[in-house]
């Protein structure tokens, strides 16, 4: 699995959209992107003018990074979502969004994509009653994710809290009790939380 070795605060500057790539610290004070709300560098706060594909590179980091993929994952996903009978975007970010471990921090079992792409790996949740430590799985309509049974008694899912300071997806259904969810309905696009143009991706790709 690929790793991001950069500052995760600089990410969210460089795309001037907060990533939550740090779970609860992004929702205080501490928060590098509130603080400085410019890309970093000495030009950072220099007013500049983008070309085309500059915005549409943008456009394609911003999505990427939101979801902590590679190139390559990237471009393979975007690769599967043209091939699609539907509209190649609205594809690409449905493929996305239902990945595993996006909906496992969606559901509140993870404070950020980071950590619950950590905890998939480690086996922690089963998929439909099988254990998966693949983070890059597609879930599908009545797919049901929970804890395991063994790290139920684990401290970090013992003292676990789901009502976080995230609302729960409106496709998403969730069981705070048993902690587990349940994928009700596929995401529709304005359903989506990521706040990109995925028509500027798919211009970037058929360049």
């Amino acid at each position: 699995m690929s790793c991001v070795v950069k500052s995760a605060c600089k990410l969210c500057r460089r795309e001037n959209l907060k990533l939550y790539l740090k779970g609860d610290r992004c929702f205080s004070d501490k928060c590098s992107f509130e603080r400085r709300p410019y890309p970093p560098g000495q030009h950072g706060q220099s007013r500049l003018k983008f070309s085309e594909f500059a915005l549409q590179l943008r456009e394609k980091q911003k999505a990427k990074r939101w979801y902590g993929l590679s190139e390559k994952q990237f471009s393979n996903r975007f690769y599967k979502a043209s091939k699609s009978n539907s509209m190649t975007g609205i594809e690409l970010l449905k493929g996305l969004e239902l990945r595993l471990d996006n909906v496992v921090y969606n559901l509140g079992l993870a404070s950020s994509r980071r950590q619950a792409r950590q905890l998939v790996l480690h086996k922690h949740f089963i998929v439909n009653g099988v254990t998966v430590n693949v983070p890059s799985v597609v879930l599908k309509k009545g797919d049901i994710v929970s804890v395991s049974e063994l790290s139920l008694k684990n401290n970090f899912f013992a003292s676990h809290n789901l009502d976080g300071k995230r609302t729960v997806p409106s496709w998403l259904e969730v069981d705070a009790s048993k902690k587990e969810g349940k994928v009700k309905e596929l995401p529709l696009r304005d359903e989506l939380s990521l706040p990109v143009e995925e028509n500027m991706i798919v211009e970037y790709y058929s360049r």
